[in-house]
């Protein structure tokens, strides 16, 4: 086990989770796998670029802190636990999601230059309300340069930067798929596998296409594979945009929870 790092109270320990403290980690996260999702995923799938710092109050978990690939940053837990996990972030600059209540010490911390409130919805089997109105076709390496090409105008905030080798590299372990109007894609969307939900990633059409039902289209498609094998899907929209929440509604999913997201760089401390 990692050495203890003491935090501020007599009984809160801060420590990194290592792989003596993974079955109190699985027992936690397993109550909740939506709330903690990326915690399970990167976790599993991407350790080597993963750090997660748990609280512990004895042998019981309070809250934990996810770092990937030193610039995405998942917080959790009770307010206390938040502040004591926040003064050991040291990033400069950070992508951070956390519950609504820690946004407080968050801006106390970090200067954004993008915020939002972010909701996770979610899909049970047997709830969901599959609408494909539209031919659905699967996307391939060829269609990288399309796809990127919705992407970045559907929302350059968000996607302003992917590139086609991006693309390209996650079809292996992704599912893609489009709407075509005489051979232009028009519509795009993603999905993907895990051990514990179905995950639709990314929903995106032209906007000379919109409002003629090709989201739901594509969304119903990425549910139906989805549910096919797992029991439950989620999907992450952004609270300020009612025309994506009423699609996925009309779909079955949810509203399960909602977070503070921020882009941002560390303020300036001010001299003493």
């Amino acid at each position: 086990m990692s050495k203890f790092l003491h935090a501020k109270g007599p009984r809160m320990e801060i420590v990194s989770l290592v792989r003596t403290l993974e079955p109190i980690f699985w027992e936690h996260i397993n109550r909740d796998i939506p709330h903690y999702f990326f915690f399970a995923f990167d976790w599993k799938y991407n350790r080597d670029k993963t750090k997660i710092l748990l609280n512990l109050e004895g042998s019981r978990i309070d809250g934990m802190m996810l770092i990937y690939d030193k610039r995405i940053v998942q917080l959790r837990g009770s307010r206390e636990t938040a502040r004591a996990l926040l003064e050991r972030l040291n990033l400069e600059k950070v992508e951070l999601q956390a519950p609504k209540e820690h946004k407080q010490y968050i801006l106390e911390k970090y200067e954004p230059t993008v915020s939002h409130e972010l909701m996770l919805m979610v899909l049970c089997k047997g709830e969901e309300k599959i609408q494909t109105k539209h031919p659905i076709v699967k996307l391939d390496t060829s269609d990288a340069e399309q796809i990127v090409a919705i992407m970045k105008k559907a929302d350059p905030e968000f996607w302003g930067e992917v590139t086609v080798d991006e693309i390209v590299a996650r079809m292996g372990n992704e599912n893609w798929v489009g709407i075509k109007v005489n051979g232009e894609l028009v519509s795009v969307g993603r999905s993907r596998f895990t051990n514990w939900v179905g995950h639709v990633i990314t929903v995106a059409t032209h906007e000379a296409h919109r409002n003629r039902g090709y989201a739901t289209s594509i969304v119903s498609n990425l549910v139906k594979l989805l549910l096919g094998r797992m029991s439950t899907a989620i999907i992450y929209v952004l609270g300020d945009n009612p025309p994506a929440i009423r699609v996925y509604e009309k779909i079955g999913f949810k509203p399960y929870r909602t977070y503070f997201f921020m882009r941002g760089e560390r303020l300036e401390k001010k001299p003493t």
